[in-house]
């Protein structure tokens, strides 16, 4: 019995889990389903569980769908499905379904019901390359067709994601159709040539057949490539037949001829030789240049009669046969020749004019030769004029040379004149035998740019207007062109603030410029020319900023405050008045003075210092409240700050106690016999019109009558209370005096006030007098110290006075009411 209830427990709660189970099972397999399409805007009704279930209803998860607890109707929320978000792994046959979990009825029945999720068009067609490049070779044969790999993708499903393919801009010559497997093929339709178009660029374009449909495209490229299906031919322009002179030399170019071949590449590579069937002369005689087809001399030609040689060019491409063009040489007869001069240049010449760089130190320009019959044998060659050249004979040749560096600047153009001198009539000229030779003297960039001025200086009022002109620099070169054009630039450390034109060289400002944070500017201005490598050169400005009375002056603190002992001497002085303005000259010049007072101070403007007019009091007024103007000199306006100065008058030791209680020293109080020890039986009271220490009162007994070893009264140094210090005896009977001194804490030297307090332990009730003053002879050192005052209590004391037993009998009598007071 101990093990059966747990048992049949767990086997209670596994039948109540198989039965939920079961039932949402059956919930789950029904009919109740919800198709829902994506993208519906929130609080979309897309259903209900009413008629289904009894009320009330819960949702138990709130993503997506929202839940009426009362209806049942289901709404959309904020967060819109997206079935290609939702379901991404599905294929495109599958349904995107989500479960919903649900409370309802009286009993809260858990339910699940399935949300299909219908695809909608909203996701148009994508190609995952954006061009398709295709090559077809120029002979393919019509009808043959290209697979294409790049097929469009679409994410929805049904005929939202079922696609169609057509091509566009094909011409005719290309066409799509989509096999099984949607595959794409693209048929060649007419016949293609690369040499007459090599390229083709169309649109592939997918639409799906959603409603609306969507569609995407990318760029098909189709590139043509060549096959040699062309061969080499002359072109109408090769020469048919040249003629030279019989003395031509070697390597003179004669001609050249040329052939094509519309293929590219290796397939219209092309060779040029001579026939085999040419002649030996020709092969000896010419030469041929197998890639460009220029044909020279192989040797100098000496011929004395005419003659023609035929010479065969054969063009030959990759598998083809070689084309042939004929070309005729004609030869005319080498003929005796008139003296000539005759001039090969060696430095760059145009039109018998030598173009030669500046600079360059003395170098061969040509080579001179006389030509003509054997009658001219024995000639010469000389230079006429003064110019920078030279002739000299070499080997039966002149080399005409420079004997000097040619400057450009200072001149631009030689003539050189060469002369032939007969040997038949030594030293004649024959002066039809003549040659002029130009040399133009090509600039170099040798001079760099000058500055007119080596340096600029100019001023400038500080808040100036930004972009405000100053000054235009101006540097020249001596060379021309490029060499010659000058531009202007700042170092790179001042171009924040100022501007230079790089044509014009005209210096600007672009910013207000302050003096007080610079008063002078020194800027570095480099003149560049356009030479390669460019030249510069330097110079500099130097601006001035000149003040304008644009700072108030500053004072050293809004409110000053000084300290100063109340007995220093007119003139005294008070404290130093901080000031200054950052302008200069009279706009920086400052007074001082001070306004809306009557306090007793002046500004002593020399040393910048406040100084007092009178004695001061600090008992009649301890602070004094005014205030400084500080202006300055400026122009048109001046300007001014003001500030607040306190005045503290420190106190010294120059005022005594002052005894207010008692009031005389006749003042006399009668004590009772039965006063309780410890009772205070009357106070002395002073005021000291100093503060500090110097106000701060103590209280002594200097001496006392009758004189006594112990006295019945105690005077407290602090308070000032005279209080019974013991139970009161018939001995003490009697008057009391007791001579106080009252006393301040000032340095260096305290004061004092004395004062008689008079006492009379009497049983009778009458009022107590004195008929005088009580009389005493001290010392002032013993008053001056409490140490010494105590001594003089017991041993130094002395005094005029009756004796007690008169007093007592009198109870204290008259005596006189003068207050003794030091």
């Amino acid at each position: 019995m101990g093990h059966g209830t747990p048992y049949n427990m767990n086997w209670t709660g596994l039948l109540q889990s198989l039965l939920l189970v079961v039932h949402i099972k059956q919930i789950t397999c029904g009919s109740v389903q919800f198709l829902v399409p994506e993208e519906l805007e929130p609080g979309t009704l897309v259903g209900s569980l009413w008629e289904h279930f009894s009320p009330p209803y819960q949702l138990l998860s709130r993503e997506y769908l929202r839940m009426d607890t009362d209806t049942g109707n289901i709404y959309t929320t904020e967060q819109k499905m997206d079935r290609e978000g939702l379901c991404p792994k599905e294929t495109k046959d599958e349904e995107c379904i989500i479960l919903h979990n649900a409370v309802v009825g009286p009993s809260g029945d858990l339910i699940q019901f399935p949300v299909i999720i219908e695809d909608i068009n909203d996701n148009a067609p994508h190609f995952e390359n954006s061009e398709i490049h295709l090559s077809v070779p120029e002979d393919v044969t019509v009808g043959t067709s290209f697979l294409l790999d790049d097929q469009a993708l679409d994410r929805d499903i049904g005929s939202n994601g079922e696609l169609q393919y057509h091509l566009e801009g094909s011409g005719g010559v290309f066409t799509l159709k989509v096999e099984e497997d949607r595959l794409l093929i693209i048929h060649v339709r007419k016949a293609l040539d690369r040499e007459t178009q090599d390229f083709y660029l169309m649109q592939l374009v997918a639409t799906d057949c959603g409603d609306p449909p969507l569609n995407a495209s990318a760029a098909l490229l189709v590139t043509v490539t060549d096959v040699n299906d062309n061969c080499p031919s002359f072109t109408s322009d090769s020469p048919s037949s040249v003629t030279i002179q019989g003395d031509s030399l070697k390597n003179m170019e004669i001609t050249q001829v040329t052939a094509t071949d519309p293929d590219i590449g290796l397939n219209a590579a092309i060779i040029y030789s001579f026939s085999p069937k040419v002649s030996l002369r020709v092969k000896e005689l010419f030469s041929l240049d197998s890639q460009t087809g220029h044909i020279k001399l192989a040797q100098d030609l000496y011929s004395d009669k005419s003659e023609e040689l035929v010479l065969k060019v054969l063009a030959t491409g990759p598998h083809c046969p070689p084309a042939v063009t004929q070309v005729t040489i004609s030869v005319l007869p080498k003929v005796n020749q008139e003296l000539t001069i005759k001039i090969r240049f060696i430095v760059e010449h145009q039109n018998q004019t030598m173009v030669l760089p500046e600079n360059q130190p003395p170098t061969v320009l040509a080579v001179l030769e006389l030509e003509g019959d054997s009658s001219f044998k024995g000639s010469s060659l000389a230079m006429e004029g003064d110019a920078p050249f030279s002739l000299s004979l070499r080997n039966g040749k002149y080399l005409l040379s420079t004997s000097k560096s040619l400057d450009y600047e200072m001149k631009q153009e030689h003539s050189i004149s060469v002369v032939v001198h007969r040997s038949k009539a030594e030293g004649s000229v024959i002066s039809s035998l003549r040659k002029k030779i130009k040399v133009l003297v090509a600039d170099v960039n040798d001079n760099a740019p000058h500055f007119s001025q080596s340096q600029y200086q100019l001023e400038v009022e500080e808040n100036n207007q930004p972009g405000m002109s100053l000054l235009r620099v101006s540097a020249s070169d001596a060379d021309s062109g490029n060499n010659g054009r000058v531009t202007y630039k700042l170092h790179k450390y001042t171009s924040a603030i100022f501007n230079m034109d790089s044509v014009t060289g005209q210096l600007s400002v672009l910013v207000p410029l302050d003096r007080e944070q610079q008063a002078v500017y020194k800027l570095t201005v480099i003149a560049q020319d356009s030479g390669s490598p460019p030249l510069e050169s330097h110079t500099t400005v130097i601006i001035h900023v000149l003040d304008q009375n644009d700072n108030a002056p500053v004072l050293g603190t809004p409110h000053f405050i000084f300290f100063i002992p109340e007995n220093v001497a007119p003139l005294a002085q008070v404290g130093k008045i901080e000031v200054k303005d950052p302008d200069e000259g009279e706009n920086g010049k400052i007074g001082l003075q001070v306004v809306n007072s009557s306090a007793p101070f002046v500004v002593d403007n020399t040393q910048g210092t406040l100084r007092t007019t009178t004695n001061l009091d600090r008992e009649t007024k301890d602070r004094h409240e005014l205030y400084i103007l500080a202006s300055d000199n400026g122009h048109p306006v001046a300007l001014t700050s003001i500030a607040r100065v306190t005045v503290f008058v420190e106190d010294i030791n120059d005022n005594q106690p002052k005894v207010i209680l008692p009031s005389s020293n006749s003042s006399c109080l009668a004590v009772s016999p039965g006063t309780v020890a410890g009772t205070m039986v009357t106070k002395i009271y002073a005021i000291d019109e100093d503060s500090g220490l110097n106000s701060e009162i103590t209280y002594s007994v200097v001496a006392k009558e009758p004189l006594q070893k112990s006295s019945p009264f105690h005077v407290d140094s602090r308070s000032g209370n005279i209080t019974l210090t013991q139970q009161l005896l018939h001995k003490d009977m009697g008057m009391h005096h007791l001579f106080i001194v009252v006393r301040d804490s000032g340095k260096p030297t305290p004061l004092y006030t004395t004062v008689w307090i008079n006492l009379l332990v009497n049983n009778s009730t009458e009022h107590c007098y004195l008929d005088k003053v009580p009389e005493w002879t001290w010392s002032s050192d013993l008053i001056q110290s409490p140490s010494k005052a105590s001594i003089c209590e017991t041993e130094t004391t002395t005094y005029d006075r009756k004796s007690n037993k008169e007093e007592e009998e009198k109870y204290g009598g008259e005596r006189d009411s003068s207050q003794t007071q030091t």
